[in-house]
């Protein structure tokens, strides 16, 4: 089984930045691809970022410029840094990892809690 915890949410005016980490735990498994994704009252849930296990990166286009996505995998753990804030950014971060046992073949979709981003003056 694996487990993501996220951290780094919370209040922010405007214009401001914050940095969003998720660490994944468990045993025998390998990460393809892992990512962040939001969900904002009233909204369907969207993809914000995401990192592969070559390196390739994508964006929403509403945070291109603003956010950048990176891993640290010897720590199996990936970041989000949201610059220049908007109120529109508001919304529930969520991690997401798509995983491979290993020397499997099938994939397995896991999902974060959770962490709440506000942004407001």
């Amino acid at each position: 089984q694996v487990q993501l915890v996220e951290s780094g949410g919370g209040l922010v005016q405007p214009g401001g930045s914050l940095r969003l980490s998720c660490a994944a735990s468990g045993s025998a498994f390998t990460i393809n691809r892992m990512g962040w994704y939001r969900q904002a009252p009233g909204k369907q849930r969207e993809l914000v970022a995401a990192t592969t296990s070559g390196g390739s990166t994508n964006y929403a286009d509403s945070v291109k410029g603003r956010f950048t996505i990176s891993r640290d995998n010897a720590k199996n753990t990936v970041y989000l840094q949201m610059n220049s804030l908007k109120p529109e950014d508001t919304a529930v971060y969520y991690c997401n990892a798509l995983v491979s046992r290993v020397g499997g073949i099938y994939e397995y979709d896991y999902w974060g809690q959770g962490t709440q981003v506000t942004v407001s003056s």
